[in-house]
């Protein structure tokens, strides 16, 4: 692909409509990286990110319908009225950790305190919930977790499928 002087002259007139360096690539047929590699060796003005733009909108769009509904509102009741919101819908809208997060959790701590060695490091619970914890129980050696998260993390092929691989 070389860059004619027809094709610079229209890159420069795409470029200064706005249109989106993708589309300035299909019309002139080549890849938008090509595009964008040209306008930068022509020194052409930088534009903002099209993610950028899209994070600016969302904001500006969200106040937009809030100004245009400036009706007079009708007069605010005494704040004695009105009512805070119940603390346990928020409680209720947080899931609540599995129970063999719950039951293992507690039988962790307790024999967290005996455990010298390397310890099962199988996460337990949602990470950003209070409860999330790891196994803690005594890990195999030489692998990261105990005996019954291997099992879990660490499957053998089954034969049926290690003989259609062969076939």
């Amino acid at each position: 692909m070389s860059w004619t002087p027809e094709r610079i002259a229209k890159l420069e007139e795409l470029w200064a409509e706005g249109l989106s360096t993708a589309e300035i690539g299909r019309r002139l047929g080549v890849s938008k990286n090509a595009v964008v590699g040209k306008a930068h060796r022509m020194k052409l003005p930088g534009r903002q990110s099209p993610i950028e733009s899209k994070r600016k909108a969302k904001p500006a769009a969200a106040k937009a319908p809030a100004a245009a509904e400036a009706k007079p509102k009708p007069a605010a009741k005494p704040a004695a009225a009105a009512k805070p919101a119940p603390k346990k819908a928020a409680a209720k809208a947080a899931p609540e950790p599995s129970p063999e997060a719950a039951k293992t959790k507690a039988d962790h701590q307790k024999t967290k305190q005996k455990r010298s060695g390397p310890v099962c490091q199988w996460p337990i619970g949602d990470p950003r919930l209070p409860g999330f914890h790891f196994c803690t129980d005594e890990a195999t050696p030489g692998k990261p977790y105990c005996e019954h998260h291997c099992s879990i993390a660490y499957n053998r092929p089954s034969s049926s499928s290690s003989e259609a691989k062969a076939a």
